[in-house]
């Protein structure tokens, strides 16, 4: 299987602690108005990507101590996601999810995935709660899961 991809960022800071890659995946079925990156809805668009190559491009930079998975919707392509994700956590990297997805809503492969982050970050974009004074999300709606506690605790617990 192979991953959309629309970008890569391999120093960012402003996407989770520690220094981080952030790849940036194609398409979001939500739609949210007022999207921070309106050019990643479509699934059209981006790059082919196998997650082999994904994760000989992440693991390029020494310094990088976690990876980031954003979007569009990195749970658009999950199952595809997974192998990934099962990797970089098995090399000691921080995983956090960006979703429009509430935790609530994970099924399947998207809950698979989510569960192999150490935080997960979700629900849609809502601009009218949008601030700039909250940490690592863009409206107050928006939480930070710790995933570890959620999943033990059978209910989304906040980070």
């Amino acid at each position: 299987m192979t991953l959309r991809v629309a970008n890569i960022i391999h120093d960012s800071v402003t996407d989770g602690p520690g220094l981080r890659a952030v790849v940036f995946f194609q398409g979001c079925p939500r739609r949210c108005p007022g999207c921070h990156n309106p050019e990643l809805l479509e699934e059209d668009g981006g790059t082919d990507w196998s997650a082999e190559a994904l994760i000989e491009e992440i693991t390029r930079n020494p310094l990088i101590t976690g990876v980031t998975f954003s979007g569009g919707d990195p749970l658009a392509q999950a199952e595809a996601l997974i192998p990934a994700a099962e990797h970089l956590k098995a090399r000691g990297y921080s995983l956090w999810l960006y979703t429009g997805w509430l935790w609530e809503e994970l099924d399947g492969a998207r809950l698979e995935l989510a569960k192999l982050a150490d935080v997960v970050v979700d629900g849609p974009y809502d601009a009218a709660k949008r601030s700039l004074m909250l940490p690592w999300r863009g409206s107050a709606n928006q939480r930070l899961i710790d995933v570890k506690k959620s999943v033990e605790a059978g209910r989304a617990v906040e980070w």
